[in-house]
């Protein structure tokens, strides 16, 4: 069979499974789910590449690492949250127009971040240690805690929703300098997306 199917993926593909899984639970109004979901991707993402250094591998397995991260990745933080924004603004003009260029700003980076991983692997062996504009993983951090908080305060999501996608597409191209975290950063978001599950769990009418 074609593809990689070691230990070395299985994050990867379980964090997109998940994306779809909370994708359909947008679409059945089931939002509690489908942050969750989200939440859930991010982790499988900020470990996946860990994970993957723990084995030695071909330059095709590191190649294939590079694209499949990257295509999974415009599912989960890129598809998904645009369609969660979408289904809480009730699909209104402004979250679609709003999400479909949220989704075409992080399909631009994440092509732009495998032509730059491949050339910064080629060029050197260690790890990479800064990411130039924001991360398309920041989604699975700043919708929940966005839609856990609006619903707690009655914010106007339909309105808020599209544009925290418009800012955080915008910064997805900005071309600045973000140190990549170590494990102690990790650690911080983890318990900060802890955080957001009990304000979810607060937020009762989701």
């Amino acid at each position: 069979m074609l593809g990689v199917y070691n230990y070395t993926v299985i994050l990867t593909y379980f964090g997109m499974l998940l994306s779809f899984t909370g994708i359909t639970c947008a679409l059945h109004g089931d939002l509690h789910g489908a942050l969750l979901c989200l939440m859930l991707s991010g982790v499988c993402d900020m470990f996946d590449g860990k994970v993957a250094s723990t084995k030695v591998r071909t330059a095709q397995e590191k190649r294939f690492g590079i694209q499949i991260d990257s295509l999974s990745d415009l599912i989960c933080f890129g598809v998904f949250p645009a369609v969660i924004v979408y289904t809480v603004s009730d699909g209104s003009n402004l979250s679609f127009y709003l999400s479909a260029l949220y989704l075409l700003c992080a399909l631009i980076r994440l092509a732009w971040f495998n032509v730059d991983e491949e050339e910064r692997q080629n060029n050197t062996q260690g790890s990479r240690e800064v990411y130039l504009g924001l991360p398309v993983t920041t989604a699975a951090l700043v919708i929940p805690a966005l839609m856990g908080l609006g619903k707690l305060w009655n914010w106007p999501l339909p309105l808020l929703g599209p544009v925290a996608l418009l800012v955080m597409g915008v910064a997805f191209l900005l071309p600045f300098r973000l140190k990549k975290p170590a494990l102690p950063g990790k650690v911080g978001m983890v318990l900060c997306g802890g955080a957001e599950f009990l304000l979810l769990c607060l937020a009762v009418d989701l």
